[in-house]
Order: C-alpha cells, then sequence, then structure tokens
C-alpha cells in the first residue's frame, strides 16, 4: 500500500482491509470483486492485484517466507522482496528504497548524477552494522532499517528530495486527464456493481474508455458479459 502512496491516505485504508482480511487465508480466499472497493481510493489498482495473487500462492507456505517465495511473485522485485524479509523476520539483507537512497546518495554521491542503486546497494553494505565492525554485538536490521527511514524522511524535509540525483529518477506522469485517471474512474464505478457499458461511457464521456475497457479485461481487472461490465469476481477456488 506504500508504494507510491503517501502514509497519511494509507492508514485509514490499512486498518480497514485487516478488519475485513485479518488473516492470509481471508485474503487468498477473496476476489479482486471483494478487495478492490476496500482498495478503491488508494490508486494503483493493479497493486491490490497483485497483493490478491501473492496472497493465493503464498497462503499455504510455511514460514518464514523465503527470498525466493517473494522474488517470484508479481510487484515484488529484489528490493520488496528483501524488505519484507527484514520488517517480517528481522534477518540481514540489502536493500533500498527511496528513504533509504536519499540517506545515501546525500552522504556518499552528494555531488554525483545519474547514480546507480548498484552502486548505492554496494556502498549500503559496507554501512550496515551486521557487515562492520562489533560483529559480536548484536544488531537488529529492522531496526537499522527503521533508522534509515526516518533519517531519509528528515533528509527529504530539511534537504529535499536529492533521490532526484538517481539513475532511476523518473518524475510523476501527469494523472488529471491520463489514461490511468480513466482507469481508475472505471474502477471506482464498478466498485458500486456492474455497469451497461453504455451507462459508463455515458458518465465518463471519454474516447479512450473502450481501449481501456480492453486492456482492463486483458488484465483480468474486470469481465465483460454481454452489455454489462463488472470487477473480475472469480476466485482461487473456481
Amino acid at each position: 500500500m506504500l508504494q507510491q502512496t503517501g502514509v497519511s491516505r494509507v492508514t485509514p485504508k490499512f486498518e480497514q482491509f485487516l478488519q475485513r482480511f485479518p488473516t492470509i487465508h481471508a485474503l487468498a480466499d477473496a476476489s479482486l470483486a471483494e478487495v478492490l472497493p476496500i482498495w478503491s481510493g488508494l490508486g494503483y489498482n493493479r497493486r491490490a492485484q497483485y497483493l490478491l495473487e501473492a496472497a493465493q500462492k503464498l497462503a499455504d507456505v510455511a514460514e518464514p517466507w523465503l527470498y525466493e517465495n517473494l522474488v517470484s511473485l508479481k510487484g515484488i522485485s529484489h528490493n520488496t522482496a528483501a524488505a519484507i524479509i527484514v520488517y517480517s523476520y528481522d534477518r540481514p539483507m540489502i536493500f533500498v528504497e527511496t528513504n533509504i537512497r536519499t540517506v545515501m546518495i546525500y552522504h556518499f554521491f552528494r555531488n554525483h548524477t545519474a547514480v546507480r542503486d548498484t552502486d548505492i546497494l554496494d556502498k549500503l553494505a559496507l554501512v550496515v552494522p551486521w557487515n562492520n565492525q562489533n560483529k559480536s554485538q548484536l544488531h537488529s536490521p529492522r531496526q537499522f532499517y527503521y533508522a534509515m527511514m526516518d533519517y531519509g524522511t528528515y533528509l527529504k524535509s530539511t534537504h529535499g528530495n536529492v533521490s532526484k540525483q538517481s539513475k532511476g529518477y523518473v518524475k510523476q506522469s501527469v494523472f488529471l486527464g491520463s489514461r490511468r485517471q480513466i482507469r481508475g474512474q472505471v474502477i471506482a464505478k464498478l466498485v458500486n456493481g456492474p455497469m451497461q457499458i453504455r451507462d459508463l461511457q455515458s458518465s465518463l464521456n471519454d474516447p479512450r474508455l473502450f481501449g481501456v475497457l480492453d486492456s482492463l479485461e486483458r488484465e483480468k481487472m474486470v469481465t465483460i458479459q454481454g452489455t454489462f461490465v463488472m470487477l473480475y469476481n472469480k476466485t482461487h477456488k473456481t
């Protein structure tokens, strides 16, 4: 939920989500049509689809989950998989996200441009306490990354977004009037139930609608039956 979405927006949705799906099995047994109404408002609805698919694949996998279990899932990169292992099991792994990237660029690459994540990871491996001095002491990877996240947030508020010096930095595309906005509007309307395509067309009044519906159907986000369109409702049981 926190990927590309602020904490203030995520917190109430996270609480609602856990009330509706308190366990991974409760989520795995749901359909996308049950998940999206609760997710609605966070944007990037494909993340909800990926989360549901991940729950369905991991529900019967014994914990602790392995890195290989996680990185094979849609929407989970090395960094996300490593972060899950660190925060869930307090195990040492090296990963980068925006706040950690901010800290590393500020201290080690301040006068550089197009800084690669591979260079940041190499430098981070020299910084983490479990690879450093006093190895006999107990170190909590989770606590280390908590501190890095907080420090990164502080640096952003005092020195700006130095992550712009990252090679992978991409400025957020304009949402208003975009195809992404049309996708979000379609999902938001279907949260209330199936609609006649003509009613959806009349409501949105955008020539890109049919192309958007076609892509959403291919992605199994919606189902089109005759003149009706609805949220995809198949569960992994059927």
